[in-house]
């Protein structure tokens, strides 16, 4: 599999969240703003999030786009992560363009393409003096009777990208007053060479009782590689290796310069996969894909099938 979309002009898909939705599957991701040349309207032309849909993972066709409605979107919105949850699909993405005032918000579909915003939003962004208050990459999974909202955030002097959770009652309405921030520090920040300033792009399942998290280390096409910490409770996270869990690909290759940005999604039978983005021209284009991943020992792989 390999997903671009060329609407805007070069091939950019980034950030990819997929959900199994209405007997189908509904992939959501980011897409960049028109070239100055190509943009002759009044309206925002910030980032926004493209739709696409599949029967089978491997074929993709975009059926629609989420784009501003709200003031607080007017500068772009986009990564987003999505659940599904009583037949209803949740949306929580940023808004972008107002660093370091980035932060979460939430929307709701009944059909997976037409979306109502919380009236609340934006509802989380961090607090404390370990961070600058900014809240991006939202990835979202039940745990009990909690919603634990994952997110990425940065030092008070914006250079270091690390993660903070908040949790939410899985039977509230996850509007700005019901979420609690869980951790007075980062639950992950970066230590090992290959991360070097950035974890980012947290992506959280439920295995066997305990959670695992894909994440961006190091930032975009520095390289980006991806890495997978493990937790028991969803607040404490131990990495399971202090190698990549997927590396960028060799000169030449589609992710040359970066393979990140993950999103871990497990269908209903349990096939699980983690799709990510990938570049090989410093980001000039981007494309998604997703490999298959076995369980083995409480640990993931990688399908060599």
């Amino acid at each position: 599999m390999l997903y671009t979309d060329s609407t805007r002009g070069s091939p950019c898909a980034k950030d990819p969240a997929v959900v199994r939705f209405n007997n189908k599957y509904y992939m959501y991701y980011s897409l960049p703003p028109y070239p100055s040349e190509k943009w002759h309207s009044k309206k925002p032309n910030g980032w926004n999030i493209g739709i696409a849909i599949s029967n089978d993972l491997e074929k993709w066709e975009k059926v629609g786009e989420i784009t501003p409605a709200m003031k607080y979107e007017m500068k772009g919105l986009c990564a987003p992560g999505a659940i599904v949850i009583d037949k209803k699909l949740h949306l929580f993405y940023q808004n972008y363009g107002n660093f370091p005032h980035d932060a979460i918000c939430h929307a709701i579909s009944k059909d997976g393409i037409n979306f109502v915003r919380d009236a609340s939003n934006p509802i989380f962004s961090p607090s404390g003096s370990w961070n600058n208050g900014r809240a991006i990459d939202a990835d979202v999974a039940v745990k009990d009777d909690k919603l634990f909202l994952y997110t990425a955030t940065r030092d008070p002097h914006g250079k270091i990208q690390k993660l903070c959770v908040a949790s939410s009652s899985i039977t509230s309405d996850f509007s700005k007053s019901t979420w609690k921030q869980e951790c007075d520090d980062s639950i992950l920040q970066p230590e090992l060479p290959w991360e070097m300033d950035c974890i980012e792009a947290p992506a959280v399942c439920m295995h066997n009782k305990k959670l695992y998290m894909f994440y961006g280390g190091a930032y975009n096409c520095s390289p980006q590689q991806i890495g997978c910490a493990i937790s028991k409770d969803g607040l404490h996270w131990k990495r399971i290796s202090e190698k990549p869990f997927l590396s960028n690909g060799n000169p030449g290759d589609w992710n040359a310069d970066e393979s990140g940005h993950p999103y871990v999604f497990m269908d209903n039978d349990g096939h699980t996969c983690l799709f990510y983005q990938g570049s090989n021209d410093k980001g000039k284009t981007w494309y998604l894909s997703r490999v298959n991943i076995i369980w083995k020992d409480e640990l993931p792989y990688i399908s060599k099938i």
